[in-house]
């Protein structure tokens, strides 16, 4: 999972959010709910034919390949929250195409136990809806983010690319891929 955007301090922040002192330690005592983004670019025929992925520093300085990921927050739809990751990570002109009422692809459960499940995040358990999401505009890297890089869906499966993802997105983007008829 990669971290999510917080929201400003202050009286500007909307009731019921948590502060970073009330996630940290809620984060200790319930799953906590996310949304993952593939974003990906389609041909005509709505087939995919590439797919953007996130240069990033994890916390230890080292250079990793990411989602498109944050928190749900509270009152928020998951279709907004949705919108807000892919604006915050892509920018506010890539131009998501998410549906009225999105289904996710799958159900990704991160726990702070690695081999729990494949996805592991220490900081939490998180409970995240996994999303394919074709973007049509101009996107480019935000917040964090270094780079964004499109590869084709089999350039992204690749072993190669899959060791640099971590808590297991690389797996999540395969079942992305499966899931778009991209992968047997």
């Amino acid at each position: 999972m990669t971290a999510s955007a917080e929201y400003p301090p202050g009286p500007e922040r909307p009731a019921g959010w948590l502060s970073a002192e009330q996630i940290a330690t809620a984060r200790t005592q319930l799953p906590i709910l996310y949304v993952d983004a593939v974003p990906v670019r389609v041909d005509e025929s709505g087939d995919v034919v590439a797919v953007g992925l996130l240069l990033r520093v994890t916390r230890e300085g080292v250079m990793s390949r990411a989602l498109v990921s944050g928190r749900v927050m509270y009152h928020e739809r998951v279709r907004d929250a949705l919108l807000r990751h892919i604006e915050k990570d892509l920018g506010p002109v890539a131009l998501p195409q998410v549906p009225a009422s999105p289904q996710p692809f799958t159900v990704a459960e991160y726990f702070p136990t690695p081999g729990v499940t494949p996805y592991h995040d220490p900081r939490q358990h998180a409970v995240s809806l996994a999303y394919v999401v074709p973007v049509t505009g101009d996107c480019r890297p935000q917040q964090d983010a270094l780079d964004l890089a499109w590869l084709t869906p089999e350039e992204a499966c690749t072993e190669a690319v899959q060791v640099e993802m971590n808590g297991g997105q690389g797996l999540l983007l395969r079942q992305a891929m499966a899931w778009a008829g991209r992968l047997p």
